[in-house]
Order: C-alpha cells, then structure tokens, then sequence
C-alpha cells in the first residue's frame, strides 16, 4: 500500500510538469466544479422545501422557492458551460504536450528496443494512457468535492438524528466492501487487458500497413483468422472485466434498493414515536441518493487514481529511462568532419545467437569512394548501421576523424552523415515537404538542383501538382527506383561529408542507375563516399573496394587488383555476368 501510494505520488508531480502550464485554467476548473457540487448539495435541500410547502399549502412560499431554484438551475448551467469549455481548453493543451514528448522520447529508444516491441507498444501509451493522465486531473478534483459534499450531508444527519445516522454508516459500509472486492477484481484483469490492447493495437497497424501485401499474397483469410484470435481474446478480458462490474453493481443496486425500502420503514417509526419531524424525514429522503452513493463515490475516485497509475507509469516508462533503453551520446561536438574513419576490431551481434561482424577492421580516407561487397548476409549493411549508432557495438573502436564515436554527440554523427537505403521510408507528405523535412529552409533552387542530380525533376514536373504531390503512406503511389532517387535527393539536401548508398541503385531500371551512377560521379572527390553494391558493375570505377564475407574483411584493392588475385571477388563478379 506504501509502494502503492509513492508510485501515485511520484506519477501526480510528473504528471504536473505537463500540467502547470495551464494551471491558470485548471484554478478556474476547480473554481466551477466547486460551484456545481454546490448546487447539487443546495438542490436537494430546495426541493424537499418545496415539497413541505406543497404538502403545508403554503404556496406564496412556494413560489419564491420555486422561483430560487429556477435561479439555482440558470447558475447551474453557467457553471456547467464555463466548466466544459474550461475542461476542454486545458486538456486538449496538456495532452498534446504529452503526446509530443512521448513521440520525442520514442525518437530517441534504441533501435534494438524498437525492433522487439510491437509498435502497438507505443501507439496505444501515445492515443489512450496520455488521456487518463489528463482526466486525474478533473475527475479526481471534482470527485473529492462531491465526497466532501457528501460528507457534510452526513455530519447534517448526525445532528437532525443519531439513529439514521447509524442507519446510513451501516449501508455505506456494506456497499464499501461490495466495491472494494470489485475494483480489486476489476483492476487484476485491467493489467492483462491493457498488455492485449497494446498487441492488438499493433496488430491493426500492420494490417493497414500491410494491406497491399495481404492482397498480393490473397492471405486475407488466413490474416482475419490471425487478428479475430487476437481481438476475442482480448474482447474475452474486457468481458470479464464488464462482467465483475455487472455482477457488483447488481449487489450495491440490490443492497441500495434494499436499504432505500428500510429507510422508509425506520422514518415511519421513528416519525410515529416524534422521534423525528415529518420535515426532517424528508429533508433526509431527499439526501438518501446522495448519501447511498458516497462510498461508491469514493470508489471511483480509488478507481480513477488505480487508472491514472497504471497509465502514467505505462506513459513514463517511455518517457524516461526506466524500460526502455534509450540512445546515449558523447559530448564532443563537430560541427563539420573531415570525413576519415576506421573500424578497429569491432565485433557485433544482434542477439547472442549469432556473430555478425567478427573483429573487423578497416579505415577509409576523406572524400574517397569505397564499395563494400560480398555475399547477402555478410554484414554490409550493418556496417552502415554502426557507422550511423544506430546500434552499439559489442567490442573495439568506431573512430570518426580519429575520435571515438562513443565520445560524439547526435548531432556530430548524423548531420554529417546521409544513408541512402534499399527501401527509404517516403513520409505521407507531399514531395516538396519530405525534401523540406530534412532541410527547413531549403530554397526552391537547392530543391530542383537536388532532385535534377537524382533524376527526379522531369519526373515530379509531368506529375499534375508537381512537387506538391501528396506520396501517400510509405511513398505507394511512387514507384521503388522513384522512392530511391527522393532519398537521394534528400540526402544530396543535407550536404553532408559522408554518404552512404546502401544498395541504393538495386531497384532502379539501367538507364536510371546509369544517371544515378554519374551523379555519383560528379559527387566524388568532395564527399565520402561509401558504397553497398548489389551490382558489381555499378562500383567497378571506386577508388577501392572492400570484400566482406562472415562478417571480416577477406580483401581489399581496385576492381582490377582484385579481379585478378582474389577468386572469391572474381566468382562474384562473373555470376552477375552470366
């Protein structure tokens, strides 16, 4: 219960970092939720006044009540109004803050935990845990104002009459018990719950992610059958869940009802033995709802702290580093490199199964051009990957102009540094805004010249909006030799001393590879150049290329040198001949 109550705690100032901000707006939050639990404590008291005129015939004084409570109401719906918009100004605020930090804080995992989670993982902690977060916030405060409302019904009670006063400590405890067995119930199956939902969550991601493969492979069948088992075993926990809440709220509605009929029989006696005015039995029937409804009141406030820990905890445990390993950098800065680096021993695994990279070593001199190849497997690609951090390594050195690139900040590796992949990730905005997001104030000219350098401009200007062509999820409506050559071009943008072609030109027709590879020629010389060949024949003319197989350099030297002396390279080459 201590861990408990330190976790919430810890959580709520969190929580608060977000919040004070608006806090001006949540003071008058609470301003007019105290104003409308006020009048739902006054209400009652007016209308039982009102039914004792009615029964008395006084009916001059019922009309001035009358008209109090038509007074009452028209404030009541002020407050009311004041109180959404209030609500929904701060909190609309408060959870886009969230969500932004979130997103930037799962920005900056590690790679390695974003390849084990399923993006549901994220997805759901960003759409649904920031929202709890945000309505502790107003429940909470006008839940605790409604107890205390209640609360004063009760000590109200305990001076008109001890014996109801008993009466309704009885009921309120009976119904206590009835809801804490149930939230107990409730939130062990909540836990399990919310780990389905971030699976299934997942789950629907890769299915619109995914549709046109579905398609293609026409698994749709077999794809439904997947996710209907995932949904109803989920759909079964959130059964159970509505399934513990139906059965309790039966009980405290049965105990209510119960205790609703007893209460008319305990103030009937006590009203025959003047032990209790007519006027006060129904001032206090006209509080039984709100009396019979105290604990399950504070029941919820329990519920609704339970929630907003489980979500915080869920949302915090991205946001800081807790669960999930983030990246961490060094913290010399290089504004420009040279563009010199080395592999000194480096070994490297994805998991412990297996080795990827076995002691490697080599260096690379600025502004050369180096090919890598070998075999599918061999490691090339993961050799960009750690050039780039985007995974550690297990042992030896990365230096970047002879520092370590353990020492370097973010900014020092991957502004200097563009990687050109087999399949870039083409955002969802028009053409104009994917080149823009990687340099913000390109102008219209650096944007053409790029994209003339990449084979893309004629291309863009047949499209009927040209550059402000929306590309859709994933670039679909481009085709892949299309997609590439936009990566080129956002890297041509960046400028940057080291580019790196990971298979770039695979997916490109000849003639197009043929323009690719003379804009790559044009760039040698002035830039690093670093090359994964998918075609041999494409990286014949580097100024070196790098033989990799089972994660070692096996040899090293011009096309003609190794041609001539390393069969391994020769049979590569002369395959892609046949």
């Amino acid at each position: 219960m201590k861990n408990d109550f330190k976790s919430i705690w810890h959580n709520l100032k969190k929580s608060w970092m977000f919040i004070k901000e608006e806090k001006k707006y949540l003071i008058l939050f609470f301003v007019f939720s105290f104003c409308l639990s006020a009048v739902s404590v006054i209400m009652p008291l007016l209308s039982a006044q009102m039914l004792i005129y009615l029964t008395d015939g006084l009916f001059k004084n019922l009309l001035v009540i009358a008209l109090v409570v038509f007074a009452v109401g028209i404030m009541n719906n002020i407050f009311g109004y004041l109180y959404n918009i209030l609500f929904h100004k701060y909190s609309l605020k408060t959870i886009s803050k969230i969500q932004v930090k979130i997103a930037e804080e799962t920005m900056k995992l590690e790679v390695s935990e974003l390849d084990s989670q399923s993006s549901g993982v994220f997805i759901d902690r960003v759409n649904n845990d920031t929202r709890e977060i945000i309505n502790i916030f107003s429940d909470l405060g006008d839940g605790i104002i409604d107890v205390i409302g209640n609360i004063g019904v009760l000590v109200a009670i305990f001076f008109i009459n001890k014996v109801m006063f008993v009466y309704f400590i009885v009921v309120i405890t009976t119904i206590y018990v009835l809801e804490h067995i149930r939230m107990k119930k409730f939130f062990e199956l909540d836990k399990k719950r919310r780990e389905l939902s971030e699976k299934n969550t997942g789950l629907v991601s890769e299915l619109v992610r995914g549709v046109r493969d579905i398609k293609i492979l026409n698994i749709e069948n077999n794809f439904l059958k997947k996710a209907e088992e995932k949904l109803v075993e989920s759909n079964k926990e959130s059964y159970k869940m509505q399934k513990v809440n139906v059965k309790y709220n039966f009980l405290t509605g049965t105990v209510q009802d119960l205790s609703k009929l007893l209460l008319i029989v305990l103030g009937v006696y006590l009203c025959l033995n003047n032990q209790l005015t007519t006027a006060n039995f129904v001032i206090i029937y006209m509080y039984k709802d709100r009396l019979l409804q105290l604990l399950r009141y504070f029941s919820f406030l329990v519920e609704l702290v339970k929630k907003f820990n489980v979500a915080a905890t869920r949302v915090f445990e991205v946001i800081d580093d807790v669960k999930f390993k983030k990246e961490h950098f060094g913290t010399k800065k290089l504004n420009k490199i040279n563009g010199d680096f080395e592999f000194k021993d480096v070994s490297f695994s994805y998991n412990t199964d297996k080795i990827v990279l076995r002691n490697l070593s080599f260096k690379i001199r600025a502004n050369e051009t180096v090919a890598f190849v070998g075999k599918s497997g061999s490691g090339k690609t993961t050799i960009f990957s750690l050039l780039n951090r985007l995974y550690n390594i297990d042992s030896g050195e990365i230096l970047i102009d002879n520092f370590n690139i353990n020492e370097l900040t973010k900014d020092s590796i991957r502004n200097n540094m563009s990687i050109i992949t087999q399949n870039p990730y083409i955002f969802n905005f028009s053409i104009k805004d994917n080149l823009k997001i990687v340099k913000d104030d390109m102008t219209n000219e650096e944007m053409i010249e790029a994209c003339k350098l990449a084979c893309l401009h004629d291309f863009i200007m047949s499209l009927k909006d040209g550059y402000d062509t929306i590309v859709g999820e994933g670039g679909i409506t481009l085709s892949g030799g299309q997609r590439q050559r936009l990566a080129i071009a956002r890297a041509l943008l960046k400028k940057t001393e080291i580019i790196l072609f990971d298979e770039a030109t695979s997916a490109l027709d000849n003639e197009t590879q043929k323009e690719i590879q003379q804009a790559i020629n044009n760039m040698k010389g002035e830039y690093t150049i670093l090359i994964i060949a998918h075609r041999l024949s494409t990286v014949i003319d580097s100024d070196r290329i790098i033989v990799i197989d089972d994660g070692k350099v096996i040899a090293e030297g011009t096309h003609n040198e190794l041609f001539k002396n390393n069969e391994f390279y020769r049979n590569l080459y002369e395959k892609e001949l046949v």
